[in-house]
């Protein structure tokens, strides 16, 4: 696969998780968010183990291991930004959690000790700038959940750089899927504790649970660290970046909610943004061409 059909399939799973606001107001009012987290994720690990299950079987040691790793850092990430939304605004909690396209090229210059290329450093600002104008609307509120939204926009990062990292020794998609089970684990582990377990009352909220678990898990997770094994995590981050662009789209075509000039701006600028990150540099050129096919 080249860098340039990896960056794609990326962009479309930015584009399914777009489709997690909209189902959201579908109706998942009635779920606590950790029976919330084991049906998404349980759901989504059902349908891929029985599609690609001659394949998956085939797992060892290892990659259970290290999917149990990921997806514990997916289990965090849904559940603070949950807990997050509880105490912060919509718009404010959507900024902060987009600050994932700071988090990757930061922790990756740690990691590899090298600075980011000026594409990546010039588009992690105009994306940045979109995103605020995109998302905020009225003004910017930090409360108490804010910072929860932070350290998910944090373990985010984490995860797109450990995915990057694992998937160049194992098979992205045993590990795409096998992560999705344990995050469904621990979804249920921490309901049973600290919940009552419930289900989906009406049929819009089944609706919605299952877009969730087949759109933005089984493919958006499973096709995630499958492409990553061909790009680098800071292109990853900054295409992840279009999904509150497709958020607001589906808002618009689906709910028909409009968007103010600003954020029309703002959207401009995350599209433009992508476009600059793809801006080659000598030192950039020789990105993974080959692998073994997943």
């Amino acid at each position: 696969m080249t860098q340039r059909k990896a960056d794609l399939l990326i962009a479309t799973v930015s584009i399914a998780w777009g489709t997690s606001y909209l189902l959201m107001k579908l109706g998942l009012n009635g779920i606590g968010p950790f029976s919330l987290i084991a049906l998404r994720f349980g759901i989504a690990f059902l349908v891929t183990f029985s599609i690609f299950f001659r394949r998956v079987i085939k797992a060892d040691v290892k990659i259970i291991g290290y999917s149990a790793v990921l997806g514990l850092i997916l289990f965090g990430i849904f559940t603070v930004l949950m807990y997050g939304l509880k105490t912060t605004t919509v718009s404010s909690a959507g900024f902060l959690t987009s600050v994932t396209v700071i988090f990757v090229p930061i922790l990756q210059s740690l990691i590899t000790r090298k600075r980011p290329t000026l594409p990546i450093a010039g588009s992690v600002l105009i994306i940045l700038i979109g995103i605020g104008l995109l998302t905020i609307k009225a003004s910017f509120v930090m409360e108490n959940g804010s910072i929860l939204c932070v350290l998910g926009a944090f373990l985010y990062a984490v995860h797109i750089i450990l995915t990057s990292s694992l998937v160049q020794e194992i098979s992205g998609l045993q590990l795409g899927i096998f992560q999705l089970g344990f995050a469904a684990l621990y979804g249920v582990i921490f309901s049973c504790i600290f919940e009552i377990p419930a289900l989906p009352s009406n049929t819009t909220e089944w609706i919605a649970v299952l877009g969730l678990a087949l759109v933005c898990s089984a493919y958006g997770f499973v096709v995630q660290p499958i492409a990553q094994k061909f790009t680098t995590p800071e292109r990853a981050g900054i295409l992840f970046a279009l999904e509150p662009v497709c958020s607001a789209l589906f808002g618009f075509v689906f709910l028909q909610e409009m968007l103010q000039l600003q954020g029309y701006v703002g959207a401009m600028l995350v599209l433009c943004g992508v476009l600059i990150s793809g801006i080659k540099e000598k030192d950039n050129k020789d990105v993974l061409k080959t692998g073994a096919a997943d």
